[in-house]
């Protein structure tokens, strides 16, 4: 590609708060954090947005990997020994680090959402929220690549995490 693209510049519109501190230990997706709770603190600014929310059972929260190291075009995933290409798995370091994690929500009270399967390290900024629709997000069918064949290991060790990256 020879013309440039412009930049991209995503302001949080608030955090996530969670029970995991490193990335050691934190479940790799929300299905391995079922009965994990946190919250979500929206700014002030956006609370309006959140009307009509309460009726979904799951949404889908996206975010900033602000904790990730520098990413590789190739990487050793979570649930594997193989080396991989990046963009065939969900490992955090990468070129934009965006999270996508659909979550069980559970309650909302002002600007706090209650949210149950967290899989993201506490403090991480919130980019957006969606709600989850099964008509639309669900193909249960689909084929999964070298995930098909199974896979060791729930929860993340250090091997993505960027030096320095303690909170």
């Amino acid at each position: 590609m020879t013309t440039p693209l412009p930049e991209i510049v995503f302001r949080p519109i608030g955090v996530i708060r969670t029970p995991h501190r490193q990335q050691a230990g934190t479940p790799i997706q929300p299905t391995c954090a079922e009965g994990v709770r946190g919250t979500v603190i929206v700014l002030d600014e956006y609370v309006d947005a959140l009307a009509d929310l309460a009726g979904f059972e799951r949404i889908w929260l996206l975010y900033h990997l602000d904790r990730a190291a520098p990413w590789k075009a190739r990487v050793v995933p979570y649930r594997d020994v193989v080396e991989r290409g990046l963009f065939a798995t969900r490992a955090p370091s990468r070129p934009n680090p965006v999270g996508l994690s659909v979550v069980r929500l559970l309650a909302i009270a002002g600007a706090t959402l209650e949210i149950e399967g967290v899989d993201m390290l506490d403090r991480t900024p919130l980019l957006d929220i969606k709600p989850y629709a099964p008509v639309f997000d669900s193909c249960p069918s689909s084929r999964a690549g070298w995930l098909d064949g199974g896979g060791a290991g729930a929860v993340a060790d250090a091997r993505f995490e960027h030096p320095g990256s303690r909170r």
